[in-house]
């Protein structure tokens, strides 16, 4: 059905196989054809990532240290608690480019935007607006609406969405930056998607950044889909805060805890306001159990409560595989997939209903192409990927397939796999 072979495939994994033996791949369905194909071909991994086969023994560990040790194991054994979130802070730290204490490890993505937003959504007088972009995921349109009617102000005139331009998928640079020249003195906050979660756009961090600092804001991000997927540099980009989860391109499990940035300059700002919980106390004073706040200077100080441990340890078995296999690796070969990918969707794209919407400037995109179908319902095709052809894709409503090849654990052949699938589903329609 495409021209590209499935040899080739096989050769250029044999050339550059990634790390796909560190995880576990899940079966392909039974009755799924072809059939010789044993594994799943993974894409939703910009959903969850698999499993590290090294999760299963931390988490084990951690479940046999409460076994043998109860309460004490807040204080003793190989990896106290008391003190297991404070080793994931330089591994975090290296993987988002921030420094020793302006990261920390807590609660889920939106949980963590709030509590942030507490900090450093500061609306006065005229500076009010909330800047997001219009297709950001859900759940940050729904807290920046409710931030601001928690500060009493109508979110319909308070939150900007900025809109692709007629005709266009992708938010220009541009035009980010050319609202906050002409309209920056109305804004508080710009709080934008790192890499956006539908069309896989990787947004220019750094002049963004700039560009609302330019205008008196405050720039936060959303790293869902950026973390543990392109290289980043939160404290050199000058970044206020950002946040993330770990369950995506971080495969530290459903639901694991997110990750929070706060750049040096706000740590020790008296003018910063937190909602306080006793676990951001600093931890020689923590036990104190003294009835005033008592902060450390670092990013531990916006924890609130003392952290799940069981769902620590799949973050810390994920932040070895990414410390040994550093970023810059990682992204050097999601590109290389994504651009194989990308040539194999060339030769079926002309005469079939589908449109590959993500940048394809690989500078402008992460592990991500989102394909807009045009015959059917994306759910209708990623269903039938999956079941007829053991392809595990995901789709977002109406018409939106999202396939992600992951550098760490995918390979070319499930590139193949999936396009030849994708030719065979979404019957030739001439030539458009």
């Amino acid at each position: 059905m495409i021209t590209a072979g499935e040899d080739e495939a096989r050769r250029l994994d044999a050339a550059d196989p990634g790390h796909r033996h560190l995880f576990q791949v899940p079966p392909a369905p039974e009755g799924a054809h072809p059939g010789s194909y044993p594994e799943l071909a993974y894409f939703a991994g910009n959903s969850l990532g698999l499993p590290p086969r090294a999760s299963r023994d931390e988490v084990l560990a951690e479940l046999d240290a409460w076994a043998r040790l109860a309460v004490e194991g807040h204080f003793t054994g190989e990896r106290p608690w008391l003190s297991y979130q404070e080793r994931l802070a330089g591994p975090l730290a290296r993987l988002v480019g921030a420094r020793p204490g302006e990261t920390v490890v807590m609660n889920a993505l939106t949980v963590n935007l709030h509590l942030l937003m507490v900090s450093f959504y500061r609306p006065a007088g005229r500076r009010t607006r909330i800047v997001i972009e219009d297709s950001a995921f859900p759940s940050d349109s729904y807290a920046v609406r409710s931030q601001a009617r928690h500060h009493g102000l109508d979110p319909d005139e308070t939150v900007v969405r900025l809109r692709p331009r007629p005709g266009e998928e992708h938010l220009r640079t541009e035009d980010v930056v050319g609202y906050l020249g002409e309209a920056g003195d109305s804004v508080a906050l710009v709080l934008l998607g790192g890499i956006n979660y539908l069309t896989g756009e990787l947004m220019d961090i750094p002049a963004i950044t700039r560009a609302a600092h330019r205008a008196g804001a405050l720039a936060g991000w959303d790293l869902a889909h950026a973390a543990g997927n392109v290289p980043l540099d939160l404290h050199g980009w000058d970044v206020d805060f950002a946040a993330w989860c770990s369950y995506k391109y971080l495969n530290a499990g459903p639901g694991a805890p997110g990750g929070v940035f706060v750049h040096q300059r706000h740590l020790d700002d008296p003018a910063v306001n937190r909602f306080e919980g006793w676990w951001g106390n600093a931890p020689a004073t923590r036990f104190e159990m003294a009835p005033v706040f008592r902060p450390p200077a670092d990013a531990q100080a916006w924890q609130l409560s003392n952290p799940p441990i069981l769902a620590l340890a799949p973050v810390r078995t994920s932040l070895e595989i990414f410390d040994s296999v550093g970023m810059a690796a990682l992204r050097a070969r999601a590109q290389r997939l994504t651009g194989y990918l990308e040539r194999l969707l060339d030769e079926i794209t002309p005469t079939r209903p589908i449109t590959v919407v993500t940048p394809r400037d690989p500078a402008r995109r992460g592990s991500q192409l989102s394909l807009r179908i045009g015959l059917g319902t994306a759910a209708d095709l990623t269903k039938r990927l999956h079941h007829e052809y053991g392809v595990l894709a995901d789709d977002r409503q109406p018409d939106i397939v999202r396939l992600a090849p992951v550098p760490l654990y995918s390979t070319y052949h499930d590139c193949w796999r999936a396009v030849e699938a994708l030719a065979r589903l979404v019957e030739e329609t001439g030539p458009r």
